[in-house]
């Protein structure tokens, strides 16, 4: 006779978990449900900074986070299991804060989400003080994030508030800012928001002084963004110049990448495979229409890769994934893409079977060619699949003796697909399948 295993035990979660969002002025500045939430809970979690502000009315056990915290919320809400759990949080701690964190975890034990009480947010404060609308201003925030994510916010006469990560941020950014030429840029450093030693420094970042006795680590930063004159200007549509990469000539040009990026079409938080990715640029462009949009740059060339990566950092994109091996190979164990631009490798042993097997129905592939036998190998998949095949020429105007000529670029074949929803037999060519 046998006997089924015993099912595996939900994680021990506390009673309630509330989440109270915390400013500079602490106590003084929390309403009558927060204090009451405070005063009831049997464990207190939170930074030191913020634990430090309670009164000793709140008589619970006080537990500082543990480094790193994501990994260790699971275990530190089990072991107050049972309990009333108030856990601060600075500001909105639904902005950019533990809130979410909470949320997924609490969803993940199968118990209820949070009771969150939020403060106005570092952005409201800020805002307030600067006069600017809150619904104009976009934010960055550098709170275990990349410096490098900032590059990719910078338009000249946009406003930014960007989250600091401590003392050291507003020099780190200003040296960005020169390293990118926004050297122009204003700055405003505001500093301990909403509380008695609230205070406010400001300068630009081609010299940006450190204030008088350093800076505190609760900080927002003002950018007035402002390009130097010089400076090379990206736009926010694809089609980035071709100076803007470092490259050993293995780029997607810029008139090409803006005609391969509108043929994959991102949209918001999807992932793209670009399969031999050369400079990167295709993935780059791709990520940069929207700061949710995913991609994973595969190039089997250790030096490219390493320079996919430099591109990334440099053009505001540092989430960009790069996988150094050969495609298919390379491309096992990877998640599901929404898109797949291959760019090189199109005769490899079965790439493109890979690449079309991993879509999911409505996935697009686009694939881009110079050379006959790639060109034959996309007509045949173009046959039996349908899509669009189309070649793209690009002549530049250049100098001929007094006069001006055309020099043509090597034409490119494109192939673009998207696969079908549902099963059916191969159609006329021009539909996809």
């Amino acid at each position: 006779m046998s006997t089924a295993p015993p099912a595996a035990s939900a994680p021990r979660t506390p009673a309630r978990v509330t989440v109270v969002g915390i400013g500079a002025d602490g106590w003084d500045g929390l309403p009558d449900a927060a204090r009451a939430a405070l005063r009831g809970a049997e464990t207190l979690v939170g930074g030191a900074r913020q634990l430090a502000l309670l009164p000793a009315a709140c008589a619970g056990e006080r537990v500082p986070w543990p480094a790193p915290l994501r990994p260790a919320v699971p275990g530190l809400l089990a072991a107050h299991a049972g309990r009333e759990v108030c856990v601060l949080a600075s500001g909105d701690p639904m902005f950019y804060g533990i809130g979410r964190t909470l949320t997924e975890v609490l969803a993940e034990a199968g118990a209820p989400p949070p009771r969150v009480l939020p403060h106005p947010s570092s952005v409201s404060y800020a805002c307030a003080r600067l006069g600017w609308p809150v619904e104009e201003t976009e934010v960055v925030t550098l709170v275990g994030r990349p410096l490098t994510g900032l590059a990719g916010a910078l338009h000249d006469g946009r406003r930014l508030l960007v989250l600091s990560a401590g003392a050291e941020t507003p020099a780190q950014v200003a040296g960005l800012l020169r390293d990118r030429g926004f050297g122009p840029t204003r700055m405003r450093v505001l500093e301990q928001l909403g509380g008695p030693d609230e205070r406010q420094s400001e300068g630009t970042a081609a010299d940006w002084p450190p204030p008088a006795g350093g800076t505190d680590p609760l900080n927002v930063i003002a950018l007035d963004c402002a390009r130097a004159p010089d400076a090379l200007r990206l736009a926010a549509a694809p089609g980035l110049p071709d100076a803007a990469y470092e490259h050993d000539g293995q780029l997607t040009k810029r008139h090409v990448r803006a005609a391969t990026l509108a043929a994959l079409a991102p949209a918001p938080g999807e992932l793209l495979w670009d399969v031999g990715g050369g400079s990167g640029s295709i993935g780059i462009e791709w990520m940069r229409t929207h700061r949710t949009c995913r991609a994973v740059a595969v190039e089997r060339d250790a030096v490219r890769a390493g320079r996919i990566t430099r591109n990334a950092d440099a053009l505001g994109v540092p989430a960009l994934r790069v996988v150094t091996g050969p495609a298919p190979e390379a491309l096992a164990g990877l998640p599901a893409p929404d898109a797949v631009f291959v760019g090189g490798g199109l005769t490899a042993p079965g790439l493109l079977e890979a690449c079309w097997a991993a879509l999911p129905p409505g996935g697009r592939l686009v694939a881009n060619t110079v050379t006959l036998e790639s060109e034959a190998l996309l007509a045949d998949w173009y046959r039996r699949h349908g899509g669009e095949l189309v070649r793209l020429a690009v002549a530049h105007a250049v100098p001929v003796g007094g006069f001006t000529g055309w020099r043509q670029a090597m034409p490119v074949t494109q192939w673009s697909v998207t696969k079908s929803l549902s099963p059916a037999a191969p159609s006329a060519p021009g539909d996809a399948q």
